[in-house]
């Protein structure tokens, strides 16, 4: 009987060892992604690709502090957990990601990973960038790749001796545990809208609030939030009641709002650099979304 006890437990034990290796893979290994994928030079997938950085709103927060055409970085964004810098998206081979291929992109915007392995903080919205396709994403790592290298050194990110990069994977694995799965849309104009603002233009990154871990709500989405001492406006059904799909298409093209007033802060610059710089179909898909999206919340 002793022996059978003795033998029960090294298998328990094997058993457990199993379980957290497992675990351990899941959460360090880097994922696997398309090896087929390739960056292009042609103007095409250039010129698609510029467009897709510009409906991210990627020069919103990669614009260097003096040079706001460029992607050198630098910017600082302040938040509960310490303070990040944009990184230098540009093609410089010390300073920014000249060394990058394909693989890398696909890694860093769909999984939150390093070209080495690491991770990247959720400062940078590669949640929101996962549900890209891997097409949007290599067009993007073209256009970047294109553009000229400038060499702008970036601080490394302010964070409490305890958060540190390797601390993402438990953070990660919270954050997946968290997520909801949302409707389908039968609309293409609508599903168009849905990929624009979840994740492409990743509206819940400011407009969708967090717990005390910064994961976001899933199931208070659009519902507003706060961002260091700034509040950022709710633009669910509730906060939204009255605005057509014109309105929001004006809003998202001059900053105009239904009572006349118009956008401030840090939406004004999202308008100004990204918004209405989108196809006026784009901008239709958006509107139609939110304004269905709505409507559906308020049916529940």
């Amino acid at each position: 009987m002793a022996q059978l006890a003795i033998s029960k437990a090294r298998l328990f034990l094997i058993a457990a060892a199993v379980v957290l290796l497992s675990i351990a893979l899941r959460l360090f290994l880097p994922p696997s992604v398309s090896s087929s994928a390739q960056l292009s030079t042609s103007d095409e997938a250039i010129e698609r690709g510029e467009y897709l950085v510009i409906a991210g709103g990627c020069i919103s927060c990669h614009r260097g502090e003096e040079d706001e055409e460029s992607f050198v970085g630098g910017l600082a964004l302040e938040t509960d957990f310490g303070t990040f810098f944009a990184p230098n998206i540009t093609p410089d081979m010390e300073t920014g990601i000249g060394s990058w291929q394909a693989e890398d992109f696909l890694l860093a915007l769909k999984h939150g990973r390093t070209p080495g392995g690491s991770f990247y903080y959720p400062a940078f919205p590669f949640r929101a960038y996962a549900g890209l396709s891997d097409q949007d994403v290599v067009d993007i790592g073209s256009y970047l790749m294109s553009l000229d290298p400038i060499a702008n050194s970036v601080p490394a990110a302010q964070t409490p001796p305890w958060l540190n990069r390797w601390a993402m994977a438990g953070w990660n694995l919270m954050a997946d545990i968290s997520e909801v799965e949302y409707e389908a849309f039968d609309d293409d104009l609508v599903e168009r809208g849905a990929y624009l603002a979840r994740n492409l233009g990743h509206c819940s990154e400011c407009h969708t609030p967090r717990n005390s871990l910064g994961i976001l709500d899933a199931r208070r989405e659009f519902a507003g939030a706060t961002l260091g001492e700034d509040v950022i406006e709710a633009i669910d059904a509730a906060a939204m009641e009255e605005w057509t799909a014109f309105d929001l298409d004006l809003f998202l093209l001059l900053g105009l709002k239904p009572d006349g007033d118009f956008a401030g802060g840090d939406m004004n610059d999202v308008i100004e650099h990204n918004t209405s710089k989108i196809s006026d179909e784009d901008r239709a898909a958006l509107a139609a979304f939110f304004t269905r999206h709505n409507a559906s919340n308020d049916a529940q």
